[in-house]
């Protein structure tokens, strides 16, 4: 059964930085995209960046380009997250997902339906 592991996460100060993984176990063929989504209270998850694992395309949300990187690892069977410059807005939950086929939208929370656990981002000022 495929799982997603999540790590990182936790308190951070403003302006600091932040770097969560996500490791996949349990397949037997490669995702097409690895993701990660944040959800506040009240709110749907939503995308915050995304990579093609065939072609390493990376994309983001306009919210969280120049201060987030998403990468791949080589084996392609972990994801990072890195954001830097901590802002309060970037609190939330942050799950990683990942994707078997090609899509229009990488960002679209329906396009995935394999999710890890989430991880808990709190930013202190």
């Amino acid at each position: 059964q495929v799982s997603l592991a999540q790590s990182g996460g936790g308190s951070v100060q403003a302006g600091g930085s932040l770097n969560l993984t996500c490791t996949i176990s349990g397949h037997s063929e490669q995702p097409y995209y690895f993701a990660w989504f944040r959800q506040i209270p009240g709110k749907g998850r939503e995308g915050v960046a995304a990579v093609n694992c065939w072609s390493w395309e990376r994309y983001y949300a306009d919210s969280a380009k120049g201060r987030i990187t998403i990468s791949l690892s080589r084996r392609k069977t972990s994801a990072y997250l890195l954001i830097t410059s901590l802002k309060p807005e970037d609190a939330g939950r942050y799950y990683c997902a990942v994707r078997w086929a090609f899509a229009w939208d990488t960002l679209l929370r329906e396009e995935y339906n394999t999710w890890g656990q989430g991880t808990q981002v709190t930013v202190s000022s």
